[in-house]
């Protein structure tokens, strides 16, 4: 609806260059004015990023030292068996694949009707 008003109302073009030049020249005074009042944020950036590297450099030496597991140690997969299905529910014959590890989650069957004490036709 407010655009429906704009639409009927007269551009005024110095205006809008009166409002654009004042955006300039605020984002301008306020780019100078940065280094003093936030430039300590571009030290700490710069140490961050230093550490960061080093980091990396620790962290991908140390997986270079690591051995790798031989292919000989890593069991094979079991085979999938030839079924309608192919895939689906394979792993579910192996005890050691199961995704309930602990035990099946039950839970209990409640009524709301036997909580209130009122008849099953309510």
């Amino acid at each position: 609806m407010a655009e429906a008003r704009r639409a009927s109302q007269p551009i005024n073009f110095v205006h809008q260059d009166e409002i654009w030049k004042a955006h300039v020249n605020a984002e301008k005074d306020l780019a100078e004015v940065w280094p003093n009042k936030w430039g300590f944020l571009s030290d700490v950036y710069k140490e961050y990023e230093r550490d960061s590297l080093n980091l990396k450099k620790v962290a991908t030496m140390e997986l270079t030292k690591r051995p790798l597991t031989p292919p000989e140690k890593v069991g094979p997969s079991p085979p999938v068996p030839k079924t309608s299905q192919a895939v689906i529910g394979w792993r579910s014959a192996h005890s050691h694949l199961h995704l309930e590890r602990f035990s099946m989650l039950h839970h209990g069957r409640r009524s709301f009707l036997k909580e209130l004490g009122w008849p099953h036709q309510a």
